[in-house]
């Protein structure tokens, strides 16, 4: 990959390009972006385009782009075959505020420092350095170089029976997609696919032990064979910690009208379980939570740095009204474009056994068929889905749906059939065309929600191999299939999404925006299942002392 980005600087005609830009040679940096896949000219080989920046002045060159100037180099030789160069009227934007670190900026202290104290220390253990015990639960936990980190076996203790119940047996990142919405000739290949194409795990960085996670953390190495095969360590890929962010697990208070003087109050502290990957300019946050009343939060932050395009344009009012520009001016001269993330999930659910079923609860509106004040209510039915086609889901506001897998070989006591929900976030659709290259390799999008028998190797959504892949193995193909998912060893795909016009508070370094979406209990327990965890008492916390205003000696 090195050489491969090098290549283009090897060449006499790349190099003039960089000078007539007004860029000195010593200050570019030059990265491999993935090529995507439009047509038969760049099959049979493997391809890379080679964008380039000017570092001068500033650590974040990603916001002084060379635009208009990419290279597009053969991988396997080495040899440049194409230099486009349509950008020398486009200035270089300016390296002044781009620069993100806080040696670059006069201190503005907003809130004093905050930690969560353990004087008895965390309240979980690792042992054998992957099995994760922490109140109720259990589950395995591991590096992987594609997946990032992927949660195994986890299973919940039951408060009646004590034994432990499976709930997932196997959970992931399948895949992303980032398509920007640019479809000018210097920018349409950028549609990423940041798992199958670059290897999640493997752009995971370490975490910082304060900052990216609290005290009291575990943190988890990760091993992986470079392109060698020479084994390398990626130190503090992982952290596993526990949040208290004064959140409430359960609560009530009896009105002072039945003279009942009851004040129930439970605190409520999560396991989380943390990666963060930089994917080039972009920072993603992965975090699994587990909560004690069995649910699982999985929620993706974004921050990092936009992908920008250098535009002549100064301000908006020197844009005409009859030319689109694919994004927003942030800055002299820097156009923040449009784009979209999607992340992809894998959920190999195995609620109370191997064999689930996956059941749509519809929401529909009805009149009342006695005599009522009221002109209308709304009720449920349920669909057991037989076949994939009837798991695959497009969500709508006004046709509201929950989404179940259920064993439907076990009951709760009272009759119920035992199971979890699906409860979306992060909702963006893909609104691309579906014959449109990108979104052709990328149709896992296509749906938020799939359900596919189990396959071993049916694990990422994007296909096998992505690179300059077709789109002709992914999940959309094998859901196509319609397979028999009734009672069977089910997976579900969940596909969260954002939608992401840049603003100006993005610039130069972004604020994180997070969605996330819940595996949450549905008839699993008998009742409430943290019921019987007790209230916190002052003599359970720490004091934590003041410090003095004024000191005297």
């Amino acid at each position: 990959m090195r050489a491969a980005i090098w290549a283009p600087r090897a060449q006499a005609d790349f190099n003039r390009s960089i000078i007539a830009h007004g860029v000195d040679l010593e200050d570019v940096v030059c990265l491999p972006t993935s090529s995507g896949w439009y047509g038969k000219s760049e099959e049979n080989r493997r391809v890379i385009r080679v964008p380039c920046y000017t570092k001068k002045d500033t650590a974040n060159f990603y916001m002084r782009p060379i635009e208009g100037l990419i290279a597009l180099v053969d991988l396997d030789t080495h040899r440049v075959l194409e230099i486009v160069d349509q950008g020398r009227n486009i200035p270089i934007p300016k390296a002044a505020k781009t620069d993100y670190r806080f040696s670059a900026h006069q201190q503005m202290k907003l809130v004093n420092p905050i930690s969560m104290e353990q004087p008895k220390g965390p309240s979980f253990t690792v042992e054998n350095g992957h099995l994760v015990k922490w109140a109720n639960w259990q589950f395995h936990l591991k590096p992987d170089p594609r997946a990032g980190l992927v949660i195994s076996r986890a299973m919940i203790r039951d408060p009646e029976s004590g034994e432990l119940r499976s709930v997932m047996y196997k959970g992931m990142t399948s895949e992303l997609f980032v398509p920007y919405m640019d479809p000018t000739n210097k920018w349409y290949f950028k549609s990423y696919m940041d798992a199958g194409e670059y290897g999640f795990g493997l752009q995971a960085m370490s975490l910082d032990p304060v900052n990216d996670c609290p005290r009291n953390a575990y943190f988890m190495d990760g091993v992986f064979a470079a392109s060698d095969g020479t084994p390398y360590l990626q130190s503090n890929m992982i952290c596993v910690f526990e949040s208290y962010a004064g959140d409430i697990g359960w609560r009530h208070t009896e009105s002072p009208i039945t003279k009942m003087e009851i004040r129930e109050v439970r605190p409520k502290v999560t396991l989380v379980v943390r990666m963060v990957a930089s994917v080039g300019n972009y920072d993603y946050i992965m975090d699994w939570e587990f909560q004690p009343d069995g649910l699982i939060r999985i929620k993706v932050g974004l921050s990092g740095i936009l992908m920008v395009k250098g535009t002549p344009y100064t301000t908006v009012s020197q844009v005409s009204s009859q030319e689109y520009i694919y994004g927003t001016l942030l800055s002299k001269n820097t156009i923040g474009v449009i784009h979209d993330h999607y992340i992809a999930f894998y959920l190999d659910m195995d609620i109370d056994g191997l064999d689930n079923s996956f059941v749509k609860v519809n929401w529909q509106r009805d009149s009342p068929k006695e005599l009522s004040s009221r002109k209308s209510y709304l009720k449920v039915f349920q669909n057991v889905a037989k076949t994939e086609k009837d798991a695959q889901v497009k969500l709508e506001l006004y046709n509201p749906s929950e989404f179940h897998v259920i064993n439907p070989n076990k009951k709760t006591r009272v009759g119920n059939l035992v199971g979890y929900k699906v409860v979306p976030g992060g909702t963006a659709a893909s609104l691309l065309d579906l014959d449109d290259p990108p979104q052709k390799r990328a149709a896992f999008t296509n749906n938020q929600i799939w359900v596919t028998p189990y396959n071993k190797s049916e694990q990422w959504a994007g296909g096998l191999f992505v690179y300059q892949s077709h789109g002709e193995d992914t999940l959309a193909t094998w859901s196509a299939r319609n397979r028999p998912i009734e009672n069977k060893d089910i997976v579900v795909w969940y596909r969260l999404g954002f939608h992401h016009i840049p603003c100006q508070e993005d610039f130069p370094v972004m604020p994180t925006v997070s969605s996330s979406f819940d595996l949450k209990p549905v008839n699993f327990f008998e009742n409430n299942p943290i019921l019987n965890t007790p209230p916190n008492t002052e003599t359970d916390l720490p004091m934590c002392i003041e410090a003095a205003a004024d000191v005297v000696v």
